[in-house]
């Protein structure tokens, strides 16, 4: 007898339906093909367990499954729950009439209960786009998938409640989730507030910048001057996620299995990889292609803390993914793409022995200690950084003063106002949405400049022997400021504090 039962497979953040065809005839054996990895191979074992543990078994006979299309390889160990509900319909065991108009997930534990998945809210996604009655997956991941409206989700902890629902004996209730109502979901206070910061005025107007325009931002300072804690405190003044990129977040999330019993995101995310870690693991990739550490951040905050301790090769495979703002993972057989739409923030020591253009501590590094330090950051990733800011320690007046210094709620209600201006203003560009995504065409058109700023910015650029490459730069967040002032036209004075946001071109940083 020949049964087709549906499961799905997720390929960058989309999924694609996979047709199990189950055939039982006559003869002895188990065939399973159609590109499986290791992982589906075994499932024969987990299935014909958990079946035998709940009072059915594998039938005696030849059994030949067909994952369709079969020129896609076929990973994990998500399809047990797939082939055991096609195994035991093409046995008889369970009727077959409806079992085709569902899409059916779950790892089976030998027991039969079921263990969580991963890329549940983008195959949900797809069975309601082509047209499937419900999706049975485990109970874990149920919030996740339930966010889909018009899909009738089912969240099962064993596999005889599946059983027992396609053989008539048993009901389940679909999850219902008001998606809007789990969007608005949203912390009271947030976890890292500024108002916890003592000191440090001129970095928290760094940050505001920052935040307004979505510009990228190193922080350069001895150890203990606070570039950690004021870049933990950064998503707080963020604008808060649309439904549409919190639904782009999660997806990500989903994919990579990071999701806990949660439905939607709705706090942008802030990620802060070791400089240990792998090129593959920042950016995605894998014989197995997963989101890195860029994605995961996307509509969020990528913290690189002391960024000349990472490797070389780790910061120049992110030099395309923040121009593009996607990464694009390219394989012999398949090429995948990853959004990658995050705000870069950075730190570094500006010396290796931490303390160089402090006037307090001794310069213990070398003139050739110092170049070859600064040498490992190159000028193209760091012509992609708006905004270079020097931060100096706190002094103990500051640190023992008791008084409260501006909360994140307030910061928040400015930049979201800079924003709103910044939307209006890009509301007929489909690709742009704040000020450090303009090109250069919006440059000119968005930063034009009086006589009187030409000049300012063309003295700064000699006398301070700025590069090239900080004249747009300087002129973002010359925009951006002149948005948090409500001004239309950007001034003198804009362009006077923009200038002073380019530490590392100056000579004597970067030689």
């Amino acid at each position: 007898m020949l049964i087709k039962v549906f499961g799905s497979a997720v390929f960058g953040v989309e999924a694609t339906t996979i047709t199990v065809e189950v055939n039982i005839d006559k003869g002895i054996g188990y065939h399973l093909v159609g590109l499986p990895d290791n992982a589906v191979k075994e499932s024969s074992y987990r299935i014909a367990a958990a079946l035998k543990n709940n009072g059915y078994q594998l039938p005696g006979k030849k059994i030949t499954i067909n994952m369709a299309p079969a020129d896609l390889r076929k990973e994990g160990s998500a399809y047990d729950l797939t082939l055991a509900v096609g195994i035991l319909a093409a046995s008889g065991q369970i009727p077959s009439e409806e079992v085709d108009k569902y899409i059916i997930m779950g790892e089976l534990s030998l027991d039969g209960s079921l263990q969580p998945i991963k890329g549940v809210l983008p195959i949900a996604i797809k069975a309601k786009e082509e047209g499937f009655k419900g999706f049975f997956l485990p109970k874990q991941n149920v919030k996740e998938a339930a966010i889909v409206s018009g899909l009738d989700v089912y969240g099962i902890e064993n596999v005889t409640e599946i059983i027992d629902f396609f053989s008539g004996k048993a009901t389940l209730q679909p999850t219902v989730i008001n998606t809007r109502e789990e969007f608005y979901k949203t912390l009271d206070f947030p976890e890292f507030d500024f108002a916890d910061v003592k000191g440090q005025e001129s970095i928290k107007r760094c940050m505001e910048i920052a935040a307004a325009g979505g510009h990228n931002i190193i922080l350069i300072g001895p150890p203990g001057a606070g570039k950690t804690m004021l870049a933990k405190r950064l998503p707080s003044i963020l604008p808060p996620m649309t439904l549409k990129e919190a639904l782009e977040t999660t997806k990500i999330h989903s994919v990579a299995g990071k999701i806990k019993d949660v439905g939607l995101m709705n706090q942008r995310p802030f990620r802060n990889p070791h400089h240990t870690i792998s090129d593959v693991a920042l950016v995605g990739g894998g014989t197995f292609p997963q989101p890195g550490e860029i994605s995961l951040a996307h509509n969020g905050v990528l913290f690189l803390d002391e960024l000349p301790e990472f490797k070389r090769t780790v910061l120049e495979v992110m030099r395309q993914p923040l121009e593009d703002r996607e990464v694009t993972i390219s394989r012999a057989r398949f090429t995948i793409t990853y959004p990658s739409s995050f705000m870069l923030v950075a730190s570094m020591n500006p010396s290796p022995g931490g303390y160089f253009n402090d006037p307090d501590a001794p310069v213990s590094s070398s003139p050739h200690e110092m170049q070859r330090y600064m040498s490992k950051i190159s000028g193209p990733l760091l012509d992609r950084i708006d905004i270079h800011i020097e931060v100096t320690p706190v002094p103990f007046e500051k640190l023992s003063d008791k008084q409260k210094a501006e909360s994140s709620t307030d910061i928040r209600k400015r930049v979201m106002e800079a924003r709103e201006i910044q939307t209006n203003r890009f509301a007929h560009l489909e690709n742009i949405h704040y000020n450090a995504q303009m090109n250069t065409k919006q440059i000119r058109e968005y930063c034009d400049l009086d006589e009187t700023s030409l000049q300012l910015l063309k003295t700064a650029m000699e006398r301070l022997n700025l590069s090239a490459r900080a004249y747009d730069r300087i002129l973002k967040v010359s925009r951006t400021i002149a948005d948090l002032e409500g001004s239309t036209n950007v001034e003198p004075q804009h362009i006077s504090e923009a200038i002073q946001y380019r530490s590392l071109d100056r000579e004597g940083w970067l030689g």
